[in-house]
């Protein structure tokens, strides 16, 4: 009947047990050494990083009896007695259950006192934000000239709600947030010190669930040894706390990247048998897409990561501009997920969104949109116009003369003479970034030996160890023979595909308003019934022939 929840008894002592506030510990540390210590400290941050512990351990430091490296010795009269409470001259009040003026002045009556066994009297304020306007006055002016024997510790989640006499006053510290990391690793910590076995996935579950927050984290581990009878299982830890593991959002993204629609209904399916919470599942495929798009641009953020190989391998079946879309659709999915008729339906609903909408691997079979009319009265009531059903006559109008020939795949096997990089590009067989990165070069020249590329520097951070081997394995297939790819990075001269995609669509619009603008049928509409194009509903028809 002796236990103790984790969170109370692996309860930091001294400086060098705190996790993840080393900017903190270390100052305080500095302070003591030098005997350079302020009488009003204010620790803020979110519940559970350590504002309070922290603000015991320098109570104990400065009092302490016996430092160790300016840390408190744990064993002295002081340290004991204050480990245990009963040590008189730390005064720690909450401030959420004492806001009135008259307990703020009680507490401060004994101030002038000297402490009872100690070197200083602290006083400890935990959430101060709670104090009412009179009480904060009637402490501003102690702790304005307070007695040399006395020492303020103040704790708050919400610094805001602090009127800024009190702050000015104050020397404050912004504790951290905890990582995932930091908070796993204590976890596994404890766990080794307690014997008790545990997956490492299952902690980082954990850790992720704790929100930033070690005193979260720790009363989730607590929950879980029960649940799972000392036993921490990334099975049992996800049941518990109703999400699923890191490798089904993988599996899900993979199928993504290969546009099965089929694979994805069906992981989705599995994941179900779970009976997950789905809006979990999406925040986690959110925090996926989030730190792949960093990886694209920044590839050595990866590094810090444990899953650094699935992240580098996923980032590059995506392009960039995917990568942005699914994050948006998810995004935008969060909303729609309560109003479904249940959250599975709404979740596969919001994943087929993104294989819908995804303009990349869809351009071929969606539809362009026609430019839409405005107009008053009916058509027949127009004198003298022949009136051609309006999907004809916009194609009529938009449709080029005569389509470019697509490259077969003969022709990528047997590349002709004086064929243009473009043409090359559009002929070999890649997607994603490798595609990006061969859309953004220009071509130097070929020889028996290498095919030698020039980058954009501006693109620079497109080009990966990844890109560069399937690109060149395409430039092998494409020339059949077994040419080395090399790629310097200079600026261009020439128009890039990337490039040239850009001017082509911007011209192919054009033409396609000049069309709309020149057809007879638009402008005696507009001549005789007011009518007007609205503008952006106009866009080039998409030719598949």
């Amino acid at each position: 009947m002796n236990h103790q929840v984790l969170a109370r008894k692996w309860r930091p002592h001294n400086f060098t047990e705190i996790v993840g506030q080393e900017h903190v510990s270390q100052s305080l540390i500095n302070a003591l050494q030098h005997n350079r210590l302020h009488h009003a400290y204010l620790f803020t941050g979110t519940r559970g990083v350590g504002k309070t512990t922290i603000a015991r351990i320098l109570a104990k430091a400065i009092n302490c009896e016996n430092l160790q490296d300016y840390n408190p010795c744990g064993v002295c009269a002081v340290c004991t007695a204050l480990d245990e409470g009963r040590f008189l001259d730390l005064i720690e009040v909450d401030a959420a259950s004492r806001t009135k003026v008259e307990d703020t002045r009680d507490l401060l009556d004994n101030a002038q006192y000297a402490p009872n066994s100690g070197k200083y009297k602290v006083y400890l304020i935990d959430e101060v934000h709670m104090l009412s306007g009179h009480s904060f006055n009637a402490l501003l002016k102690t702790l304005e000239e307070p007695p040399e024997h006395v020492k303020f510790l103040l704790a708050t989640t919400d610094p805001q709600k602090i009127p800024v006499t009190v702050l000015s006053r104050c020397l404050q510290f912004n504790l951290k947030r905890l990582s995932i990391s930091q908070i796993s690793e204590q976890m596994a910590y404890i766990l080794g010190e307690e014997k008790i076995e545990f997956e490492t996935s299952a902690l980082r579950l954990l850790a992720r669930a704790a929100d930033g927050s070690m005193r979260d984290g720790l009363s989730l581990l607590d929950q879980a040894i029960v649940y799972g009878n000392d036993v921490i299982s990334t099975e049992t830890v996800s049941h518990m706390l109703g999400t699923i593991a890191q490798q089904p959002v993988e599996d899900l993204l993979r199928s993504l990247a290969e546009n099965n629609a089929e694979s994805v209904l069906h992981k989705v399916k599995e994941m179900a048998e779970l009976t997950p919470d789905f809006a979990s599942v999406l925040q986690q495929l959110l925090h996926v897409l989030h730190r792949l798009a960093l990886v694209q641009v920044a590839p050595a953020i990866a590094e810090s990561d444990d899953d650094a190989d699935m992240l580098r391998e996923l980032s590059q079946l995506f392009s960039a501009e995917e990568l942005q879309l699914y994050y948006q659709i998810a995004l935008m999915g969060q909303k729609d997920l309560d109003l479904s008729p249940d959250p599975r339906s709404g979740f596969e609903m919001i994943l087929l969104r993104m294989l819908a909408f995804n303009p990349q691997k869809n351009s071929a079979s969606v539809k362009q949109i026609a430019p839409t009319i405005v107009q008053k009265p009916s058509l027949a009531m127009v004198p003298g116009v022949v009136v051609r059903p309006a999907a004809k006559a916009i194609e009529s109008a938009v449709m080029p003369s005569k389509p470019e020939p697509l490259v077969t795949q003969d022709q990528a096997i047997a590349p002709r003479e004086g064929q243009s990089w473009h043409e090359i590009v559009a002929a070999m067989n890649i997607v994603g970034l490798t595609r990006e990165l061969a859309n953004n070069c220009i071509l130097e020249g070929v020889d028996e030996q290498q095919c030698r590329l020039i980058l954009d520097p501006r693109q620079a951070q497109i080009k990966s160890i990844r890109s560069e081997e399937k690109l060149q394995a395409a430039v092998q297939a494409y020339y059949a023979r077994p040419l080395k790819l090399v790629i310097k990075t200079e600026v261009v001269v020439a128009d890039t595909p990337a490039v040239q995609i850009q001017k082509d669509k911007i011209n192919r619009q054009q033409e396609a308003v000049d069309a709309i603008d020149n057809d007879k049928n638009i402008q005696a509409l507009k001549a005789n019934f007011d009518a007007r194009v609205i503008p952006g509903s106009i866009e080039p028809i998409q030719n598949n022939d």
